[in-house]
């Protein structure tokens, strides 16, 4: 049994944003981060102060997290960015709301003694007297740090205040993972207070100490248990009276927060054996569970359960008989051919779903180097006469300002480049397509001509209503794009028809052959890191690489063509994390940890270009080897120069590491390796939650019979599936019961209560 957290963002917009830039304007885009770590940067729009982003993410995380904070920022080419305000969203605050939060969010002034992060390592206890009681407390250690100062880093030391005194460690320069080991002692009066506050600095020379946090104790608890030992998450300083919000504008958010409890495999079989049976019979009819489950879902979440359902099917190898059951099931209420899939049915977003998880590797694969191109040319283009912005051209000294005209006929023709190109490669692309999608297209294909005889081909008549009639209504800008969507139709219609063509045996070999390649998991451009001599003057440099992610290692290559070499081998990797900036005087740079042939660890550091990308690779490694043996818990995130480590300054090269590793932080992908057991498990949530609706139906369709056992044989499908169905229902929620008082903490335990 595991718990699991995850949320789901979705960045709408921000409106009356100040002006931070001599123009009046601004170029704002956000930072998300969960308790401090920066998880997200979404897109910049240039120029505006209400601008719109319409970015969704989800992120799955360990449910010991704290908080989600989104900050604005302004873009800045020629100095740091500017923070114009955040919002910031409690686990407890989201944990409230189980529809999530919804809404405009007033933004805040970023207080720099509310940015505290961290966790600081004590140890206290009480001795007896005489005269009196003495307590001490020991300051260990503290990790990941708030960095104060330009390198970095900061310079911390800790002040443990009791009953008025105060006393102070000494203080480690440039780190953010210090270790004191230093212990204070107060005499323990009566009458005296009974909270202990120690605060974390950062010290300057020049200007006034950084706040980096603080923890409040409880003595009275230390004193009953006499010695207690423990990290604890520093707080802010809310002492401080709140200020006020100010005009810093408003962001429009939807965050949901979700936390799973999954019980082992063998927990699930029952339900899954029950709907999958459904499945491999392809029974219809009233009482049978897909069309009782289409029935009673809500139009609000029959996305998310057509999903699930589809993700389960798929890992089960039943995900065309489980589409064909719905094309069935669809084709049976359709009483036009060209209305087929326009309703929000379970149908159609199961063949969306479908799509997305099975086929957007291929697409990504045949269309993502044309795309790419598209970007990298940065040519403007607009065919809209009335937002037409005329522009400068030539070389230096020899500008004339471009018509109007010939800016139309040059974006058309870039258009019409761009667009050749991506049909071309698609319509070349019919042998690549994985092998379930065309089988699942050949099923719909025949079900759809035994159902519409008479218009068997016009199955795909319009390719998105793109034929002659009804594109000369739309735009008439649009007009020199005519010639090449005419042949693009006539380019997808015999695409289609060949997609189509696929026999059983066809189809099984191309399973065959898929199934000895390693699935490509993730590749790109990375940087590196390549260290030139030794001694002193070594130098770091970052060489830029093609790196590629399979099921088995993770390969580089000079070119995306060229023959590709391992790097290491997935069974070998023990950790992928982040690098302090500092190290390298780079950002966005990530080490994976790994043993070598002897089994000493080894590390390898890869530069990303942005930290989406770095979140994105970092997020794809975890996945993979989250099955691995010998997983790390903890990791240095400096480097090891000259002789100690740059974060902790511990001269000990094989010492263990001073922050904990972060392997359950990821982001869902489509491409997301199948979670069987996850799946089932919202699939059970969705029906316990219209638990009651089954039960209605049941009464219904068996005269008023109440729900008893369905005992069936192997092999046979129940004579009452609904039945079966509550009775599993049932079984489940009486093993999440069970189950609940036993859950282990993965988080290092800390038994003092903490005074806020």
């Amino acid at each position: 049994m595991a718990k699991r957290s995850s949320l789901s963002i979705r960045i709408v917009e921000g409106k009356n944003l100040p002006a931070k830039d001599i123009t009046g304007s601004s170029d704002p885009y956000c930072i998300v981060k969960v308790d401090s770590e920066p998880i997200i940067r979404t897109a910049t729009v240039w120029k505006t102060l209400c601008p719109f982003w319409g970015e969704e993410y989800q992120v799955h995380l360990p449910p010991t997290f704290h908080a989600v904070a989104f900050y604005v920022m302004d873009e800045d080419a020629l100095s740091r960015d500017d923070v114009i305000g955040k919002v910031c969203l409690t686990r407890d605050t989201l944990a409230s709301l189980p529809k999530g939060f919804t809404g405009w969010a007033h933004l805040t002034e970023v207080d720099p003694d509310e940015e505290v992060q961290g966790e600081i390592h004590l140890r206290l206890e009480v001795l007896p007297g005489p005269p009196a009681c003495r307590l001490h407390c020991t300051v260990l250690e503290a990790r990941d740090l708030a960095p104060k100062d330009r390198n970095g880093a900061s310079d911390p030391f800790v002040r443990v205040r009791y009953n008025g005194r105060a006393q102070e460690t000494s203080v480690v320069k440039k780190s953010c993972y210090p270790r004191w080991n230093e212990t204070f002692e107060f005499e323990l009066e009566e009458g005296a207070t009974d909270l202990l506050c120690v605060e974390a600095w950062d010290w300057d020379l020049v200007s006034r100490n950084d706040f980096l946090g603080k923890v409040v104790v409880n003595v009275q608890r230390v004193r009953a248990a006499q010695q207690e030992e423990g990290w604890f998450r520093l707080q802010p300083d809310q002492s401080k009276s709140q200020r006020a919000e100010g005009n810093l504008g408003s962001l429009q958010l939807e965050v949901r927060l979700r936390d799973e409890t999954v019980l082992s495999s063998g927990c699930y079989q029952p339900l899954v054996q029950l709907l999958c049976q459904e499945v491999k019979l392809g029974t219809q009819g009233p009482g049978q569970l897909i069309p009782v489950i289409e029935e009673t879902t809500s139009t609000e979440c029959r996305q998310e359960v057509a999903t699930n359902l589809l993700k389960l099917f798929l890992g089960q190898g039943l995900a065309k008989e489980f589409l064909d059951l719905l094309f069935q099931l669809e084709l049976g209420r359709t009483s036009e051919a060209n209305t087929l899939f326009r309703s929000n049915s379970l149908a159609s977003k199961s063949m969306e779903s479908f799509l997305k998880v099975a086929g957007m590797r291929y697409l990504h694969g045949v269309l993502g180097p044309i795309i790419d191109r598209v970007f990298e040319e940065k040519k403007y283009v607009e065919l809209d006469p009335s937002k037409v912005e005329v522009k400068d051209v030539g070389c230096s000294g020899l500008h004339r300002q471009q018509s109007e005209a010939e800016v139309l006929e040059q974006s058309a023709q870039t258009l019409r480049a761009h667009l050749g190109a991506l049909l071309s490669a698609l319509c070349r692309s019919v042998r690549a397509c994985p092998a379930v999608v065309r089988a699942t297209f050949r099923q719909l294909f025949k079900r759809v001509r035994e159902r519409f005889p008479d218009t068997q081909h016009e199955a795909v008549q319009n390719v998105g209503n793109m034929d002659t009639p009804v594109s000369r209504a739309k735009e008439a800008w649009m007009e020199p794009l005519q010639p090449t969507v005419r042949q693009g139709v006539a380019q997808l219609k015999d695409f289609i028809t060949k997609l189509v063509d696929i026999g059983e045996k066809e189809e099984l070999d191309l399973q065959r052959s898929l199934s000895l390649q390693a699935p490509l998991v993730k590749e790109g451009p990375l940087f590196i890191h390549r260290t030139k001599g030794k001694g002193p003057l070594a130098s770091s440099s970052f060489k830029k690489l093609h790196f590629s992610l399979t099921t088995e290692a993770l390969s580089f290559a000079k070119t995306p063509g060229a023959k590709k070499s391992i790097l290491i081998k997935l069974a070998n990797i023990r950790a992928a994390e982040k690098v302090e900036e500092k190290s390298f005087g780079s950002s966005h740079v990530m080490q994976v940890i790994y043993t070598d042939d002897v089994g000493l660890l080894q590390t390898a550091y890869l530069q990303c270009k942005c930290v989406n990308e770095l979140n994105q690779w970092l997020s794809a490694l975890r996945k993979v080897i989250i099955n691995n043996a010998g997983l790390l818990a903890s990791y240095h995130p400096g480097v090891f120069r000259g002789d100690k480590w740059s974060c902790c300054h511990q001269k000990d090269r094989t010492d263990q590491g001073c922050d904990k590793t972060r392997s359950r932080v990821t982001l869902q992908e489509w491409n997301d390796p199948l979670d069987h057991d996850l799946e089932a498990q919202l699939i059970y949530r969705h029906l316990q939650s219209v638990e009651a609706t089954l039960r209605e139906k049941h009464r219904e369709l068996s005269g008023g019979t109440e729900v008893g056992t369905v005992p069936t044989n192997p092999g046979e499908a129940p004579k009452d599936p609904l039945a079966a169905l509550l009775g599993v229902l049932q079984d489940l929620r009486l093993l999440h019961s069970s189950s609940l008082p036993s859950s282990p903490s993965s988080e290092p335990h800390c038994a003092l209560d903490l005074q806020t």
